[in-house]
């Protein structure tokens, strides 16, 4: 409560000077979103700014919690703070969105923004939002293939969504839909939303011996890296994760966008609206710097051999 207090105190005296206010709503925790938010200050830096100093930030954090995204927008949004910030979640840059038509917003997603609704084109945003998106959702198919060079034999994939993050969700299901159907393998989807989801679902699959899970771009399945991970080993189903630390955790392999890069262009991005640039004339900017990360010990315990075109092109390698 204390630290509430005088976290509360700052931000009014911050708004009482005129010190520009960054709303920042974060659909995970503030522990998940560490080196993220990091990053996101490093952005801010590169505009001259830094908290503290010439700009404040207000966080607000769901916890894994879609459903409370909603009302943390909107209570950004009663604070008047200066731009709206919604780092890797489309459901927190759709609650932004639906909270405001006035303050900017800058968004960091998985997916295609226009498809997404959250602005008119990549190039023209129009409204007040615009953003960062990267390759997450479009490397889906990517993965799939990468699971299907560690484990040729196999048939039969599964591909883990989130329900809550619905737009994620169906965007990545279509394209892996696709791409099963062009490698000539099965694909079955199954969705958890909640931690107590993950044992029962990783169960089954066991049960019904898939070759392999994609797990979806989704703020809730990088925060479970971890369980995921444990699961995966302990279900002895090979996975593929966008994010690196899956693999540091146990996990199999690893491919997707080097987080620090969107999270730095989002801080850029603040940065200049709150130096008066307009978000309907930025463009929405594309995150490229991809990263592929493999186990190889859990390769082994797995009874899978990496194939050396994948490990050549493996930005990092547990032995």
């Amino acid at each position: 409560m204390v630290t509430v207090t005088i976290f509360l105190a700052v931000a009014c005296a911050a708004w009482a000077q005129g010190t520009p206010v960054i709303g920042y709503l974060g659909a995970e925790t503030p522990e998940a979103f560490s080196s993220r938010v990091a990053a996101f200050r490093e952005g801010l830096a590169d505009t001259s700014l830094a908290e503290g100093r010439n700009v404040a930030i207000e966080f607000r954090w769901a916890g894994g919690d879609n459903a409370k995204l909603a009302d943390l927008a909107a209570d950004l949004v009663q604070r008047k703070v200066s731009v709206l910030v919604t780092p890797g979640s489309v459901a927190a840059a759709l609650a932004a969105k639906k909270a405001t038509s006035s303050i900017p917003i800058v968004f960091e997603v998985g997916v295609d923004p226009v498809a997404a609704g959250l602005v008119r084109s990549m190039s023209r945003p129009g409204g007040n939002a615009t953003g960062i998106t990267s390759l997450n959702t479009q490397v889906g198919p990517r993965r799939l293939q990468l699971l299907s060079e560690l484990a040729p034999a196999a048939k039969s994939f599964a591909l883990l969504v989130n329900p809550t993050n619905l737009k994620n969700a169906e965007t990545l299901v279509d394209d892996l839909q696709v791409a099963a159907h062009v490698q000539r393998v099965q694909l079955q989807i199954v969705r958890a939303g909640h931690e107590e989801d993950l044992p029962v679902i990783f169960e089954n699959l066991a049960r019904q011996q898939v070759g392999g899970l994609v797990i979806a771009n989704d703020p809730f399945f990088t925060r479970q890296y971890k369980q995921l991970a444990g699961l995966a080993l302990k279900s002895r189903i090979p996975a593929i994760h966008p994010s690196r630390e899956f693999v540091a955790a146990g996990g199999l392999i690893s491919y997707g966008v080097k987080v620090e890069q969107p999270h730095r262009l989002l801080g850029v991005y603040t940065g200049r609206i709150l130096q008066g640039e307009r978000p309907a004339q930025l463009p929405v900017q594309q995150a490229s710097q991809l990263e592929l990360h493999v186990n190889l010990r859990t390769a082994k315990a797995l009874g899978l051999q990496v194939p050396q075109s994948v490990l050549s092109r493996a930005d990092g390698v547990v032995e």
